[in-house]
């Protein structure tokens, strides 16, 4: 067993600069919040908003004013407990692959920086934070949250099968839209649905972005993604997907009984949505990334919208 690497110069190719682990943590702690992805936040915000909009939407449904801030910051640690045991376990099983992509050589496994083996541990480590997260959540919600591991085990063999491995990470990273809503009420509602489907096609369209970055590389080793299936027609998609997306939102929050803020948000997030096909070159990876990144403020733009709608409908 090799010992791993501790130094410094671990930075992982697609970190955000600067970053908070490379700058402030503890040298024997960077590879592991490296392989949890912590200096890559995005993939945390990615996974939490779908959670955070149906919480909200469930508690604007329930004619509350205001969400279960209690609720949001479990879903917050559960998320980070979760993408991290998550992203783990995707390095594990493309370590091979890894090693063979310019973008992603520099990770904590195939770099050397973790052992497998230490891998492994620290998987098994971040799963049982995020089932003592679950824990506390009603056993409608403990059920729910356990059905989508299988979808979570599957998710990295996708690639090797399918042009469409993007929707089994819409899949798995929109599950918080069905479980925010059953976290709240004890049960699940069409609002709730609609969403999951909204977040899936999000994911298709921002998940394809990221993509783009790779496409030689996935060509070389034989990986495929969407990316590499729509080819010169990829903005026509893009932009077909973020039409899903919106206007499941909207149904979405129409069946929750919203009211004129939450259009105004949707009308903002279009506008978002239009600003990323524009800028976005798909042979260009750096501006690839920067517009993957900035899905962030189109979730955190549905969230707002949800929120101050319920405040102004409910809180007389």
């Amino acid at each position: 067993m090799s010992t791993p690497d501790h130094s410094d110069g671990g930075t992982v190719a697609d970190a955000t600069r600067r970053n908070w682990v490379d700058r402030f943590a503890p040298p024997l702690t960077r590879p592991y919040l490296r392989l949890a992805r912590h200096d890559r936040p995005i993939g945390t915000w990615l996974l939490l908003l779908p959670c955070l909009w149906s919480i909200a939407l469930a508690g604007h449904w329930a004619g509350n004013a205001w969400p279960d801030f209690w609720l949001m910051a479990l879903f917050c640690m559960g998320a980070l407990a979760m993408r991290g045991a998550g992203c783990t376990y995707n390095d594990i099983v493309d370590r091979d692959f890894d090693g063979q992509v310019a973008r992603t050589r520099s990770r904590p496994i195939p770099s050397g920086q973790v052992t497998v083996l230490q891998a492994k541990a620290f998987m098994v480590f971040q799963a049982l934070v995020g089932l003592a997260v679950l824990l506390q959540l009603n056993w409608f919600s403990v059920g729910l949250g356990i059905a989508s591991l299988a979808i979570v085990a599957i998710y990295p063999f996708m690639k090797r099968i399918t042009y469409w491995p993007q929707v089994i990470l819409g899949f798995a990273f929109n599950w918080g839209a069905l479980l925010g809503w059953a976290a709240l009420t004890g049960e699940l509602h069409a609002s709730a649905f609609v969403m999951y489907v909204a977040g899936i096609s999000w994911t298709l369209g921002y998940d394809t972005i990221y993509a783009f970055q790779d496409k030689e590389d996935d060509i070389l080793i034989g990986v495929k993604s969407t990316a590499l299936k729509f080819g010169a027609h990829s903005r026509k998609w893009l932009t077909a997907f973020y039409i899903v997306a919106l206007v499941g939102l909207g149904i979405s929050g129409a069946l929750a009984g919203v009211g004129p803020v939450f259009a105004f948000g949707i009308a903002a997030a279009a506008g978002h949505a239009v600003w990323q096909l524009t800028r976005l070159s798909v042979d260009d990876a750096d501006m690839c990334l920067k517009t993957f990144r900035s899905n962030r403020d189109f979730g955190l733009i549905i969230l707002a919208a949800i929120v101050a709608d319920g405040w102004l409908l409910n809180s007389g």
